[in-house]
């Protein structure tokens, strides 16, 4: 058994880190990875993430990391056939630790991991991203060494459904980096340029919608929501930006006949991916977070704090834990579309307090991760 000081200068070494994800297209557990990865080169260790690709792949590798292509997105029987590489690339990467952070890659790694020599292989850590369905395919998530809890009910979610150990279990919210959301990037130049291309949102109080285009996300709510609002005051306008999932373009079609039979043509913009966002939180007078079903943790929120910008969100899910930390005034009953526009409306004329704790900031994050991760080295 090693003593404590022992322990302490092994700890003082760099960490070899590898991240397990399905794709780095767009979305909150994407970027979260990229972030993390960011955050481990800047102190000193290696960082390394493995997924089949996508749009956030140059700026991943751009920052310092290692990205290795694999097929570990499919949710489908064939994806056993990567376990064995899988157990390979591990073995070859010699990591300190293997994170996982969704459900088919988990399952690839666990099935390769397992069968490591248990004094060489890299200890293995699982973050519960979502309130999964509960069920077999969903439990290889909590067959990890330890498991992180993005929400104080991811966290609930997690123990009353698999029964980990509390010891087993750290709270770590998903941290935002503060220097990504400042005024800085809502220039007057880059003002002109939206204007230009959206001239119906000049002069006008910004209401933002962002977040992809899927059903649950309450875009149909908040175009209810804009329509009651520009009844109260005719001096805002809706900006909608985000895209819609694969293969669910018809949700966007149906977002665009909402639109016109509720008369918001002009008073409501579907502006798209964006990847400036950071502008538009700034920009904006409020946010709107309005998913139909109890989030994770909703990063929206958070983000939209951070910038200065009032957010206004269902009570239900971590984006009732983030708000009541950060702006409890912005809660309003579950799928009240009516009391949502009221508390819009006057919070645009309001003085308005923010204050976001700083376990919801990177830094944070970033530190408490690591932590983890060293005490199952230590262990």
């Amino acid at each position: 058994m090693p003593d404590i000081e022992s322990i302490k200068a092994d700890m003082a070494r760099p960490l070899k880190i590898v991240q397990v994800l399905p794709a780095l297209n767009s979305g909150g557990v994407e970027r979260g990875a990229v972030e993390l990865a960011r955050e481990l080169v800047r102190g000193g260790h290696t960082s390394v993430v493995i997924s089949f690709g996508g749009r956030m792949v140059e700026s991943l590798v751009a920052e310092g990391s290692l990205h290795i292509v694999m097929p570990v997105h499919r949710k489908s029987l064939v994806s056993v056939f990567q376990v064995r590489p899988m157990r390979q690339l591990l073995a070859s990467l010699d990591a300190d630790i293997v994170h996982v952070r969704s459900r088919m890659p988990a399952w690839i790694v666990w099935l390769a991991w397992r069968k490591m020599d248990p004094a060489s292989r890299p200890k293995l850590v699982s973050t519960f991203h979502g309130m999964y369905s509960v069920n077999g395919y969903s439990a290889v998530m909590a067959r990890a060494e330890h498991c992180i809890a993005i929400s104080n009910c991811v966290q609930r979610y997690m123990q009353d459904n698999y029964n980990i150990e509390n010891t087993r279990v750290t709270l770590i919210p998903r941290g935002l980096d503060p220097s990504a959301f400042n005024d800085n990037s809502c220039s007057k130049e880059w003002q002109n340029e939206l204007y230009a291309k959206y001239p119906l949102m000049r002069g006008k109080h910004i209401i933002l919608m962002p977040g992809r285009l899927t059903r649950w996300k309450g875009q149909k709510a908040f175009l209810d929501m804009m329509a009651r609002l520009v009844q109260l005051r005719d001096d805002c306008h809706g900006v909608v930006v985000g895209d819609a999932e694969p293969g669910k373009q018809h949700y966007l079609d149906e977002l665009l006949d909402k639109q016109v039979e509720l008369g918001l043509s002009q008073q409501v913009s579907f502006v798209g991916h964006r990847s400036d966002i950071a502008a538009f939180y700034s920009l904006a007078a409020i946010t709107c977070h309005m998913s139909n079903k109890e989030e994770p943790f909703g990063r929206t929120v958070p983000e939209s704090l951070a910038s200065g910008t009032p957010v206004v969100a269902y009570d239900r899910g971590g984006a009732s834990e983030s708000l009541n930390a950060g702006f409890p005034q912005g809660l309003v009953p579950a799928d009240d579309v009516v009391a949502f526009a009221a508390r819009v409306a006057d919070l645009i004329a309001a003085e308005n307090a923010i204050s976001l704790p700083e376990s919801y900031y990177l830094a944070s994050q970033t530190a408490s991760t690591l932590a983890v991760y060293e005490k199952l080295l230590a262990e």
